[in-house]
């Protein structure tokens, strides 16, 4: 693992906050929400933020490609190398919608098919973190910079035996994502909405979030790339890597399961 990724996790940080000038001016308006083909929602939050994303991304790391949920929608299929970009401009619309706070601005690099650095940024609760070789947390207003001096090291928690805490999707969880929570030790649950759901795990606030429900890989990149810099994992729940670059698939995920740290792994939250 490179330090370039830390650079690269700040530089997305940044490029988050720029683009949450044009979200939260969304948020803070009457803002329309419209349907897109797939009938899920979309206001012009997500539009705005990608396009300034879209803009600075191609100044950071130009000629990768960039897979964002806006474009794609739109019928822009890149070809998708060893290395290419993801982005969500708006994780968790509905929350948005809502106007809860729990939604996110998501950027990510994936390497090998893996997420090497990212940004997950809450506009709206102010919160921001970074995954590169290491988790980086703290708090930063929109149209911000960076500022080391409000960011703590990131770590997820070794999980206990017993008396687990699993967070779940505010909007999503069933069932069958309750009954997979119990059987992993949970005694509690919280609820979430976005990727702050891997955030909370790489914070050390929960041991797992368990999804079976539908996802598109920039619904995750970030996320997972924060909780791999924290110590934690992501996997299908049957043990099996969870890779990116599904062209075949459309890049929509499986079911995964993201942990903290398991009491056999090494006491560190620094990716080698």
């Amino acid at each position: 693992m490179s330090l370039e990724h830390d650079a690269l996790a700040r530089s997305f940080a940044d490029i988050c906050l720029k683009a949450a000038i044009e979200v939260m001016d969304v948020y803070d308006s009457g803002f329309v929400v419209t349907s897109k083909d797939d009938r899920s929602p979309v206001t012009a939050a997500d539009t705005r933020a990608e396009a300034v994303i879209l803009e600075a991304l191609a100044k950071v790391m130009p000629g990768v490609p960039v897979l964002a949920e806006e474009s794609f929608s739109a019928g822009f299929r890149p070809d998708i190398e060893r290395e290419f970009l993801l982005v969500d401009p708006v994780d968790g619309t509905k929350e948005f919608i809502n106007r809860n706070g729990e939604f996110t601005i998501n950027i990510a690099l994936i390497s090998g098919r893996v997420p090497v650095a990212g940004c997950v940024y809450a506009p709206a609760l102010k919160r921001i973190y970074l995954g590169g070789r290491a988790g980086l947390s703290g708090d930063a207003a929109p149209g911000s910079r960076l500022d080391d001096a409000t960011l703590a090291p990131l770590k997820a928690r070794v999980m206990p035996e017993t008396e687990r805490v699993a967070v779940m999707s505010r909007s999503h969880a069933d069932e069958r994502t309750r009954a997979f929570a119990l059987s992993q030790g949970a005694a509690a649950a919280v609820n979430a909405g976005s990727s702050l759901k891997f955030c909370l795990v790489a914070e050390g606030k929960a041991d797992l979030y368990p999804r079976f429900g539908p996802t598109m890989e920039w619904d995750t990149g970030a996320g997972h790339a924060v909780l791999i810099a924290a110590g934690g994992s992501v996997t299908g729940p049957d043990g099996s890597p969870f890779l990116y670059g599904k062209t075949e698939q459309g890049y929509l995920n499986g079911c995964f399961v993201a942990r903290g740290r398991l009491p056999s792994a090494p006491d560190s939250h620094v990716r080698l």
